[in-house]
């Protein structure tokens, strides 16, 4: 078959309403906004435990799939690069969190990205990044609306032509995707563990600390009656476990008024510490990205000397 030459889109600072899958006329975010987020993101602590290198190929893993934008983390050996390949009809953005990285734009002479740097772009942007550096590399990448779709292309003299086939990138992503394929048949106590593999887990004194200082929303999700027992933390939003993603799904109807951001710190915790980390992965699965527990729930809290009040019903 021919291939067809395809003119190359230059970066155009943003878009924003677009036609997607199940949700026509979504506001997408700008690719500005997108250097934000990702800003904010590289700044956060947690992501750099998950980075694996590998000299095969690039190593990659979707970290948040949210309504409106997700976020890519890739690691890059020296030598491996991309090819030139577009995003659909997602705007991009794109930070080095270490190392170097080279952008490759057809007819223009290759920029460096060094760590702190950024890249924006908007639908059809055609390009190809590289690690010619000696040394690995790791970036954080941000799609809006979230990546469904990549072309990869060759360079014809000075034109792009498409190739057959679609992105390594794009192909592989169900993997990442998909958790409920990856575990199904494990044990519970297997499940629990694959569960905290993806939870930044909190101390009671780090609780304190995310709450008073940063903004957290801690939330007991135990059941009445632990509750009537044991007595409550001074402060928390109380949401037991059978309700929780409908109250802080950003997209449900039946949210709590706080919950309009995939980018809340929402911190579970239950009497122990063992139902509440498997309610944090699933508010994760949701792609609120921050949400965790609390490492020994709430008796931890009170070996720790925490404040305690007297137990209510929920409200």
């Amino acid at each position: 078959m021919q291939l067809a030459a395809l003119p190359v889109q230059a970066p155009d600072g943003g878009v924003h309403e677009i036609h997607t899958g199940s949700h026509p006329h979504r506001i997408a975010k700008s690719p500005e906004e997108l250097v934000d987020i990702i800003s904010r993101f590289v700044s956060s602590d947690g992501w750099l435990k998950r980075v694996r290198l590998s000299t095969e190929r690039r190593w990659y893993e979707r970290l948040h799939h949210g309504v409106d934008y997700d976020i890519w983390l890739i690691s890059w050996m020296p030598g491996q690069s991309t090819g030139f390949h577009d995003h659909g009809e997602s705007a991009g953005a794109f930070v080095v969190a270490t190392g170097q990285l080279e952008e490759h734009l057809p007819g223009q002479q290759a920029s460096s990205v060094r760590p702190g740097d950024s890249r924006a772009f908007g639908p059809q942007y055609v390009h190809d990044v590289r690690n010619e550096s000696i040394a690995p590399a790791i970036s954080i990448h941000a799609y809006s609306p979230p990546l469904n779709e990549m072309n990869e292309y060759e360079l014809d003299g000075d034109q792009l032509v498409i190739r057959l086939g679609g992105s390594e990138l794009f192909e592989k992503r169900p993997a990442v995707l998909q958790p409920v394929a990856r575990i199904g048949g494990l044990n519970i106590d297997e499940v629990l563990s694959a569960a905290r593999t993806r939870l930044q887990r909190l101390s009671p004194n780090e609780v304190k600390e995310a709450v008073v200082e940063k903004g957290a929303v801690l939330v007991d999700i135990r059941p009445e009656g632990q509750r009537a027992k044991e007595g409550i933390l001074p402060g928390a939003l109380i949401v037991e476990r059978n309700v929780l993603e409908w109250r802080f799904d950003p997209a449900s109807s039946a949210r709590l008024p706080i919950a309009t951001d995939y980018d809340l710190q929402i911190i579970v915790f239950c009497s122990e510490g063992y139902t509440s980390s498997l309610a944090a992965a699933a508010l994760q699965d949701l792609g609120i990205w921050r949400a965790t527990d609390m490492v020994g729930g709430f008796h931890a809290w009170r070996a720790a000397g925490g404040p305690i009040a007297p137990p209510t019903t929920t409200p």
